[in-house]
């Protein structure tokens, strides 16, 4: 079973958050949650949620994927955590797959592993970096790393994580099942 960690810190985006949690789940990959300063972690929009464990008892546990969510101040907070920045190198040396959104490739770019690499991000959030090639796509994936635009895009960001560890036929199962047609517009009556 693939092994997901995904880090929450105080003032993360909770769209993202738990869109990806919720479908990566649906998809039956093993997601583990660390709050980096407790188990209990508000977003920015003052929902709280409760991790499994913490950024400190990881210890040496194993993951196929780490997922940053954005949102302020929590893509800064993860952003300022030297052990943030020692996961994302370690996996980034391992070759294991990393995703961030919205504000939190900013954090990917503090690590050093987005150098010549296309990537993209909420507006803004990538200026810092002249070493990465930014594109406006909503999701982009390049090497191992995964990044994307901002909350409006949580679910594509979600299946395109589910296709890279699980391939496309999961991606498809998991997108029919949420009744998602993107050509059927939304009409007042």
């Amino acid at each position: 079973m693939k092994r997901v960690l995904v880090l929450l810190a105080p003032g993360f985006e909770e769209i993202e958050a738990v869109t990806v949690i919720d479908l990566l789940r649906r998809a039956k990959i093993q997601v583990v949650t660390a709050g980096t300063q407790g188990v209990q972690v508000t977003g920015s929009h003052q929902i709280t949620l409760v991790a499994e464990t913490t950024l400190a008892q990881l210890g040496d546990q194993s993951f196929d994927m780490l997922v940053l969510p954005g949102g302020m101040p929590g893509a800064k907070n993860l952003q300022l955590d030297d052990r943030v920045i020692q996961w994302v190198r370690t996996m980034h040396d391992q070759f294991h797959w990393i995703g961030a959104i919205c504000a939190a490739p900013m954090v990917l770019g503090k690590a050093g592993v987005l150098e010549g690499l296309r990537a993209t991000s909420y507006p803004g959030f990538l200026e810092a970096f002249p070493e990465v090639r930014k594109v406006k796509d909503p999701v982009v994936v390049d090497q191992s790393i995964i990044t994307a635009r901002g909350p409006g895009v949580a679910i594509d960001f979600a299946l395109r994580l589910i296709e890279v560890l699980c391939g496309r036929s999961k991606h498809d199962q998991i997108e029919a099942s949420l009744q998602r047609d993107a050509s059927i517009a939304v009409r007042e009556e």
